[in-house]
């Protein structure tokens, strides 16, 4: 069954400037709005009907190892909540996906809560019928208390877009996983639709509907800090995860998606222990810093050639250096967000299908760590793929 499919859809329009092309067009993808874009929104009665028989699975993992999920709440006692100061000290939730053995048991992890998924059905789905346990239902392929294998492993850290819940990046940290990376998947609280801690409280937005003083940037700076706290809790001298040995601290690399992809660069500036980042499909608002020569990774959809800043940050990067563009590919691409919006009935403006857009941000981003983590060679980022013709690779 075909359905529309994308949260996140806009184009900028063909009367803008270029400068203004590029603001609205990051603005509308950052901040989707149900019904914007090429596409035609769907009825009210198209999407009453929109029914799933069974819970939804995220695709396989394509790695050899089990995916194992634990979760940590961590708290800045040293700094104040930059969006809502009266909620005091900084909180920060973390899904720790890792190794584990093959033979692994235990609970599969949950996707989101159900009030997360209620609220981010509110704040981008207005319109839509889907109850929210359709969206937080949607079948994980890791496992709480699994059996972590043996070794220390390559640490990425994933940062999701603006308005959107770190479980949008689900699928792609149970692939890098399985590849043998442990991952540090992040929510920053009151920047997403909704944050749900351990004490069942969940953290709406707080500056969703209006950016900050400062604007957007201050987002992007402010989540830089948030990685650099979580940093030293995995690696300092008494780390907050219980299986904190299984990192090795001189191979950390950090991906992030949109106001992420931002984030990331943001964050090797402040921060020499990122060795390695990509930015999928997100506008520098904060301008790249200098990163000494450390490899960064553009991966984006055809629009972000109306992004000047892109243009910007690739004339400044002075090391290892790619910029991948995905024909047919929309800002959402490179997420869940697209198997969300089918679930919610909503359109979308991507040619791809949900599974080839998986399959491509999984192999490109893996390849890209595997390369400046790992040491592996990887000849998929050195040109023209004949099996992946919807990227081209932009060299130096």
């Amino acid at each position: 069954m075909n359905r529309p499919r994308h949260l996140s859809t806009a184009t900028a329009t063909a009367t803008a400037t270029a400068t203004a092309a590029v603001l609205a067009l990051t603005l509308t993808l950052t901040l989707p709005i149900v019904g914007a874009g090429t596409a035609a929104a769907v009825p009210a009665a198209a999407t009453a009907s929109v029914a799933v028989d069974a819970p939804v699975q995220l695709p396989r993992p394509t790695g050899p190892y089990a995916v194992g999920r634990g979760t940590l709440h961590l708290v800045d006692a040293d700094r104040e909540d930059p969006w809502v100061p009266s909620a005091g000290p900084r909180q920060l939730m973390v899904s720790m996906y890792y190794p584990a053995r093959s033979a692994t048991s235990g609970p599969t992890a949950p996707y989101m809560t159900d009030e997360e998924a209620r609220l981010l059905l509110r704040l981008r789905a207005p319109d839509a019928t889907v109850a929210p346990e359709v969206i937080s239902g949607v079948r994980t392929w890791a496992h709480t208390d699994a059996r972590p294998a043996r070794g220390a492993f390559p640490l990425v850290v994933l940062s999701p877009g603006f308005t959107f819940p770190r479980a949008t990046l689900t699928g792609l940290a149970e692939d890098l996983t399985s590849r043998g990376y442990v991952v540090a998947l992040v929510d920053h609280p009151y920047e997403n639709a909704g944050t749900t801690l351990p004490d069942g409280q969940t953290l709406p937005c707080a500056i969703c509907d209006e950016p900050p003083a400062g604007g957007i940037a201050e987002v992007a700076r402010s989540r830089a800090v948030d990685v650099s706290f979580v940093l030293d809790r995995l690696t300092g001298r008494h780390p907050a995860w219980r299986y904190a040995r299984m990192i090795d601290p001189k191979r950390i690399g950090m991906a992030g998606h949109s106001i992420g992809g931002n984030a990331a660069a943001a964050t090797m500036g402040a921060d020499a222990r990122v060795r390695a980042g990509a930015n999928m499909d997100g506008t520098f608002f904060v301008p790249l810093p200098d990163l000494d020569g450390r490899p960064f990774l553009m991966f984006g959809a055809q629009a972000r050639t109306l992004d000047t800043t892109w243009d910007e940050a690739w004339a400044h990067l002075d090391g290892w250096k790619r910029w991948l563009t995905v024909a047919g590919a929309d800002h959402g691409s490179f997420t869940d967000v697209p198997l969300l919006a089918e679930l919610a009935g909503i359109p979308d403006s991507s040619q791809l299908p949900f599974e080839r857009e998986q399959a491509l941000t999984r192999a490109y981003i893996a390849a890209f760590f595997d390369r400046h983590l790992k040491g592996i060679a990887q000849p998929l980022l050195d040109g023209p793929s004949a099996a992946n013709p919807e990227v081209s690779v932009r060299l130096p």
